[in-house]
């Protein structure tokens, strides 16, 4: 098993423009998440949009992503889902994947229950056979669990083997995970976007899954950082902090927004409520954009799916 670590963007669902699933472009951002030096790939996350597919298409597009991937870079599985049921279907489909964990938020019905917790996690891992992710985020998405919670559940349940944490402050709880339960876990993941990643890293995390428009630049910044050049590391997340700050608010808009503008994607559609980009947020984004254009190639015309790194 090929050791987690480094960046795992989360891989967007992309859309035709009206709103069916576009099976060839989300595959043409896969090869581009690889083509950019990727550590691996996650899906579905958040910014895949995933409680806007249907249980039908996350299992198909989890069989797609293995078969695309044919073992190339490791993928985590988003098997996040209100029953334990469905939990069990989407792991055991990343496993048929080819999946190493699958990523898993505490189904809201359990919060206040670790006992409750406990049962589900061990009882989908017996049955999936995946190692467990425990994705740690903070209400609405997820319950929030303290950091004893999750030390008290890492030391319980032995298929939790990865944590991704996502509550804040990311870093502190980072530092507590590896002070009290590194003997019971092999790694943290730091998430919500990359905006803390400097910090969780000289924590502890061993890495970051963010959203995927700036794929190539997250993986130039944690090459900086492995290499002892935390200056260059700084300097590359500081340009990019205006996007940051946009994808904040706009999320997964803005990743498909600038995946339109580089050519990856023929349609910005999103099924997910949110603010829309106006005219005025347009030009920002052209702004932005032309400030870090040395780091990123822009307007690549979708064109067939490289075959290359086969």
């Amino acid at each position: 098993m090929a050791k987690l670590q480094g960046v795992f963007p989360i891989l967007p669902t992309i859309f035709h423009a009206d709103g069916r699933v576009d099976e060839a472009g989300t595959e043409r951002v896969f090869e581009y998440l690889i083509e950019a030096g990727a550590a691996g790939v996650v899906f579905p996350g958040l910014a895949s949009e995933y409680d806007m597919l249907s249980e039908q298409e996350r299992l198909h597009l989890t069989a797609c992503i293995g078969h695309w991937n044919r073992g190339r870079v490791p993928l985590v599985v988003g098997a996040s889902a209100s029953t334990l049921e469905q939990a069990v279907a989407y792991a055991s489909a990343g496993a048929q994947a080819g999946a190493q964990a699958a990523m898993v938020l505490t189904p809201h019905a359990h919060a206040g229950d670790l006992p409750a917790i406990a049962r589900f996690f061990t009882e989908l891992h017996a049955r999936s056979g995946v190692p467990i992710m425990l994705q740690n985020a903070p209400p609405p998405m997820g319950i929030g669990l303290g950091v004893e919670e999750v030390v008290n559940l890492a030391t319980e349940v032995a298929g939790i083997h990865y944590i991704k944490e996502e509550t804040m402050p990311s870093g502190h709880r980072i530092t507590a995970l590896q002070e009290r339960a590194g003997a019971h876990i092999q790694a943290v993941f730091g998430g919500a976007g990359a905006r803390y990643v400097l910090d969780e890293l000289a924590r502890g995390a061993v890495g970051t899954m963010p959203a995927c428009e700036i794929t190539e630049v997250h993986v130039a910044m944690l090459d900086a950082w492995a290499d002892g050049d935390t200056l260059g590391a700084r300097e590359l997340f500081e340009r990019t902090l205006p996007l940051l700050s946009m994808q904040a608010v706009f999320r997964w808009r803005l990743t498909k927004a600038v995946l339109l503008r580089r050519g990856l994607i023929a349609s910005d559609h999103v099924r997910a409520p949110g603010p829309a980009l106006d005219a005025a947020d347009q030009r920002e984004l052209t702004l932005i954009l032309e400030r870090i254009a040395d780091l990123l190639p822009m307007d690549q015309a979708p064109g067939p799916i490289s075959r290359s790194r086969a």
